[in-house]
């Protein structure tokens, strides 16, 4: 296999999770459980958490010492920034979670769906991100980074967009919506990612020396993701340790991967 092919392997699997995952209203027959809900949502935010360390902060240190700077301080301030990033993101675009009606962002006459949609891209933003700025450390050939950690990267946040996707799309068909509709909103969710990480990979390409920054950029936005929505849907309401059950093995499974292959 080339590695022209693998890199568009790398790219596109995330989106191929959601896909997967968005397809679930062909086959899902009943309105999806709310402990199921609980575990996919801890499941997302563990493998999230997990690829952020391993896969993004952690490399990030290590090459900023490899290039002569203060080890953490890249790591650091890529961190915060991404954190601002999306903070600006969730403040601005307009979007509606699942579990409620009011919207977030500034106001606008967009559809609920249009929303629905918006709120999940902009929470795919961050892994794009990341699948972008691991390949272009590979290409700068960092020891810290091989192939097999950038398609173990890839390969989880496919495995967490599996659940994502059908957390879109499901409920889109339970309100109404056909099952092609609902599986073709869900799809459009996940366009994001392969977007995000082609201008990613392109841009650090071009300045490798921001390379640590960029790094611990994506795991701030991450993070964020993780603490503002996906641990609170996780921890909503009754049966909250399922979801703290999804976060663990989200973790282990995340870590494993990138350890294992990385």
């Amino acid at each position: 296999m080339s590695d022209s092919l693998k890199f568009l392997i790398i790219l596109i699997l995330p989106l191929a999770g959601t896909s997967l995952g968005a397809a679930a209203v062909y086959f899902l027959k009943k309105q999806m459980s709310p402990r199921l809900e609980k575990i996919l949502y801890g499941f997302a935010a563990g493998v999230m958490i997990a690829a952020s360390v391993w896969s993004l902060l952690i490399p990030a240190v290590e090459t900023a010492a490899e290039q002569g700077k203060i080890s953490w301080l890249p790591a650091a301030a890529g961190f915060l920034l991404g954190i601002g990033f999306l903070l600006v993101l969730d403040s601005l675009i307009p979007h509606l979670h699942i579990d409620t009606d009011i919207p977030e962002g500034k106001p606008s006459g967009l559809k609920r769906s249009t929303m629905l949609i918006l709120a999940v891209a902009l929470h795919n933003i961050p892994e794009g991100m990341a699948v972008g700025v691991i390949l272009a450390g590979m290409q700068a050939g960092n020891i810290g980074i091989s192939l097999a950690g950038a398609a173990a990267l890839s390969a989880g946040i496919a495995l967490q967009n599996v659940p994502e996707g059908a957390i879109i799309s499901v409920p889109l068909r339970e309100s109404g919506l056909s099952k092609s509709k609902a599986f073709s909103y869900g799809l459009l969710s996940g366009i994001v990612e392969p977007i995000g990480a082609v201008i990613t990979l392109l841009l650090t390409a071009q300045v490798i020396s921001i390379l640590p920054i960029i790094l611990s950029f994506a795991a701030g936005a991450m993070i964020y993701v993780v603490v503002e929505e996906l641990i609170p849907e996780a921890q909503a309401g009754e049966h909250t340790n399922i979801g703290t059950i999804g976060v663990a093995l989200g973790f282990v499974l995340m870590m494993i991967l990138d350890i294992a292959f990385g």
